[in-house]
Order: structure tokens, then C-alpha cells, then sequence
């Protein structure tokens, strides 16, 4: 049996960039977001039941993200169809990745670990993290959301200082070298715990 290992962290915190390291350093990873990504791309398993439900959010045969969230504002309750749909689609791509994955560490990459509950499921959870001045800064470098959505976003997200609270490990992500030294570390407590049940 793999250990499952949650991996989280808010907005700008540098999850992406840890969940690479863990990657390869020998875990196999699961994207939450990737796996919506999929679901919402050409042909995906989304497209057609977000269709039937919301017509105007298919663009080009894939589901517009940007629609959705239109939909969304213009209609509070459209989010709970639209979760309906999505959520028990990305459980089963979860599931088929359980089914795929040969690594003894699966790494669960999912941005709300802690608010949905998810981390009930997991061995263990990491927390990224990194100063909210700096947060701030690689977000609205990134040139694709303004302060106001940043805001937004942050507001539906568990503060850092909670979700550091309730990890079992911390990965500081000041440095790409440093990340590493701790999901280094991280891998050895792990090994370590693994060896001797």
C-alpha cells in the first residue's frame, strides 16, 4: 500500500513548482487542477453534461472556465450544479491515477486539501508557504488576475497561518534550492517511518 501524502498551499505559495520536485525526486503526482483541465478540454468527460446544464459555457467543443465564472456571478446556485458534475468526475480520474501509480509515495496535489476535507484521507500533508508580501508579488506578476481577484481568491482559500497549523510538514518556498533540501528531508522522515512499520 502507497502512502498518500497531501500536498497544499494558497495561491502563489509555489505548490506547482514543489509538486515538480516531488515528481522527480520518484513520487507519482496527481493534479487536481490538471485532472479539471482535462475534464473541461475537447472531448472531455465535462464537456457534455456542463453542455446540457449550461450551454453557454462550451466554447470551441471544451468548457470555458471564464464562462463559467460568469455564470457563476450572474447565479450563486449554478456553482453547486457545476460541482455536481465536476466533482465526482475528478474522483474517478483520481481513482484511475491510484490505479496507474507504482511510486510507494502518491503526492495528492490539491489546492483546497484542507477546506474540502480531503486531508482526513491522507497519511500525511505539506503545507507550501511563503511570506504574503511575496505572495502577492508572483501572483500579480504573473500578469493574469488583478488585485480584486487575487483578493477573491485568497478569501475562499484557509489562511496560510491555519493551514500551517493542521500540516505535518512545512516546505519554505524562498528558494528553489531550499524547497528541495526540505521535501528532501520530507522523503527521509517518510522512508524513515515506512521502514520501520
Amino acid at each position: 500500500m502507497a502512502f498518500w501524502l497531501g500536498l497544499t498551499g494558497s495561491i502563489g505559495m509555489g505548490k506547482s513548482t514543489t509538486a515538480k520536485v516531488f515528481a522527480e525526486l520518484g513520487c507519482d503526482v496527481w493534479d487536481a487542477d490538471a485532472a479539471v483541465h482535462r475534464l473541461y478540454a475537447k472531448g472531455g468527460a465535462a464537456v457534455a453534461p456542463l453542455q446540457a446544464a449550461f450551454p453557454a459555457a462550451i466554447e470551441d467543443g471544451a468548457v470555458s472556465r471564464e464562462k463559467l465564472k460568469g455564470i457563476i456571478a450572474d447565479n450563486p446556485d449554478a456553482l453547486k450544479q457545476i460541482e455536481a458534475v465536476v466533482h465526482p468526475l475528478v474522483g474517478e480520474d483520481r481513482a484511475a491515477f491510484i490505479e496507474r501509480a507504482k511510486a510507494d509515495i502518491i503526492v495528492f496535489d490539491i489546492p483546497l486539501l484542507f477546506e474540502t476535507g480531503g486531508n482526513a484521507r491522507m497519511a500525511a500533508t505539506v503545507v507550501v508557504s511563503i511570506d504574503a508580501d511575496e505572495q502577492r508579488r508572483r501572483v500579480l506578476a504573473r500578469g493574469t488576475m488583478s488585485e480584486a481577484q487575487f483578493e477573491a481568491i485568497k478569501a475562499k482559500q484557509m489562511p496560510d497561518v491555519e493551514k500551517r497549523a493542521l500540516a505535518d510538514y512545512v516546505v519554505i518556498t524562498d528558494t528553489a534550492e531550499h524547497a528541495k533540501e526540505q521535501v528532501q528531508a520530507i522523503l527521509r522522515n517518510i522512508w524513515a517511518t515506512l521502514s520501520n512499520a
